[in-house]
């Protein structure tokens, strides 16, 4: 567009955003779109091509202003307050709390519940030892335990420095017990979107004060240190739940390989990720990033698949110092959990909680849980591309309109012919009803006529007329002389 162009041209190089549009009449009329001053010179318009330079105008400033035209910044002349925004909204957080629900995926024995533990420094879920020991210790159920995918959840309200957080941990232990794994996935995938199917109820309930977030925000899907690749169990889970949850990889127990090995296998996950086209959790850097927030969210990213080591043992590292640090002895020394050098435990710890737990959840609610949500609505019929689209939305209303006149049209057809064969109806019952009446009152009418006729005849003293082939002569009468 080359009057957009030179408007922009002339309004970057205006000293004062005072720009002239005297020689541009379709840019007359987006005046209400732009924030600044005008200087319109005196011109005629005329009506016939008013209405059409508007409509130019509308598109041109849908399409191209937010591209083209630079939003002023104003300097205020004194303090007015806005700024504190932000500690109203830290305010209302505290005091209403957070929630988090995090989904451990792995097979039985790689340290799920063990990792939660370690990353929030609390027993909040149930490691395998307690649960066999609660169980009695019992051959039987530990088979059942260990061979059967099962969703448990543990919620917890955990404080720190005032901030309440609602955890949910959402376990799946006997998850790739199966001799065949080949649809191990389907409990989680239902149980994932279950919780989808309850927050989108929640939404369509008339009063929403009271809404519990119970979504699962980070899937922590664990891979043995096999030190090869990927197997086919874990392709086909991450294929099928990508797209679903922030699927967050960790390789489990990394302690069992070295650093070599750690870094070979890490690549040789990353290969099969990108060939099979799965989906995982990223750190996004945004444009407001200062450069030492970028710079974290590079060294995130350089470490998935996260290589983690989880304990919540305490041992005095080095001995005597009376330093304490959480991590598994070995003969050769101590593999500490908290170690930047020994594990990435603590990176995505930080990821996690400390820089990214918003950010997972905001991703769920607009990209997860709105794909999913956009298919539920148009399995009930509900389109919500032409919620976002204002032009498809005006083809459908007229199409609906010119489908509803139709059927408008078709409906009066067919009661005006109802309506015609009924008059028809009605009109032949009347015909009847008046032939009937006509033939009831012509055989009235000749019955008077007999009867007035007799009358006339007794008073006037004559006989009655003798009846047709009867030789027999009437006596006279009582009172003939």
């Amino acid at each position: 567009m080359p009057e957009l162009d030179n408007f922009h041209t002339a309004l970057t190089s205006s000293p004062k955003n005072v720009v002239d549009l005297s020689g541009a009449e379709d840019l007359k009329y987006l005046a209400p779109f732009i924030q600044c001053h005008f200087v319109f010179p005196n011109a005629v318009f005329g009506e016939s091509d008013a209405e059409g330079r508007r409509e130019r105008a509308h598109f041109l400033s849908a399409k191209y202003l937010r591209q083209l035209i630079p939003i002023l910044k104003k300097k205020l002349n004194a303090i007015v307050g806005f700024h504190n925004l932000p500690n109203q909204v830290h305010r209302k957080s505290v005091k209403k709390g957070f929630q988090f629900a995090i989904m451990i995926v792995g097979e039985s024995g790689l340290g799920k519940s063990t990792l939660i533990n370690t990353l929030f420094n609390a027993p909040i879920a149930p490691t395998r030892d307690n649960v066999t020991m609660n169980r009695g210790n019992t051959a039987g159920d530990q088979d059942a335990a260990s061979k059967t995918v099962d969703i448990q959840s543990f919620t917890s309200d955990i404080e720190e420095n005032g901030v309440r957080l609602k955890l949910t941990v959402i376990d799946t232990p006997g998850f790739g017990d199966f001799i065949n794994n080949a649809d191990a996935h389907k409990p989680i995938l239902k149980s994932i979107e279950e919780r989808y199917e309850h927050y989108l109820d929640q939404e369509s309930r008339v009063n929403r004060k009271n809404m519990e977030d119970n979504r699962v925000h980070a899937c922590i899907y664990f891979i043995a240190p096999t030190g090869h690749s990927l197997r086919q169990l874990d392709v086909q889970f991450m294929k099928e739940l990508g797209h679903k949850v922030n699927l967050i990889p960790v390789i489990a127990k990394s302690d069992l390989m070295t650093e070599s090995e750690v870094a070979a296998f890490k690549e040789r996950i990353l290969d099969d990720i990108r060939a099979n086209n799965i989906n995982i959790y990223t750190p996004e850097v945004h444009e407001n990033d200062d450069p030492e927030t970028v710079q974290e969210i590079k060294e995130i990213i350089a470490r998935i698949p996260f290589a983690i080591v989880g304990s919540t043992q305490t041992f005095e590292n080095p001995p005597g110092s009376g330093t304490h640090v959480r991590g598994r002895r070995y003969p050769w020394g101590i593999i500490e959990v908290d170690n930047e050098s020994h594990c990435d435990f603590v990176t995505l710890r930080h990821m996690l909680i400390r820089t990214h737990m918003e950010e997972l959840k905001e991703h769920t609610n607009e990209l997860l849980y709105e794909s999913h949500r956009a298919v539920k609505l148009g399995e009930r019929g509900i389109d919500m591309s032409s919620a976002m689209n204002p032009q498809k939305f005006e083809e459908e209303k007229r199409a609906h309109e010119m489908k509803m006149g139709k059927m408008e049209a078709e409906m009066k057809a067919v009661f005006q012919q109802k309506v015609s064969e009924k008059e028809k109806k009605l009109k032949q019952s009347e015909e009847e009803l008046y032939a009937r009446h006509r033939e009831m009152k012509a055989q009235l009418e000749q019955q008077r006529l007999d009867l007035e006729e007799r009358k006339r005849r007794l008073l006037a003293g004559g006989a009655a007329p003798p009846r047709t082939g009867s030789s027999t002569p009437k006596p006279k009468g009582l009172f003939n002389k």
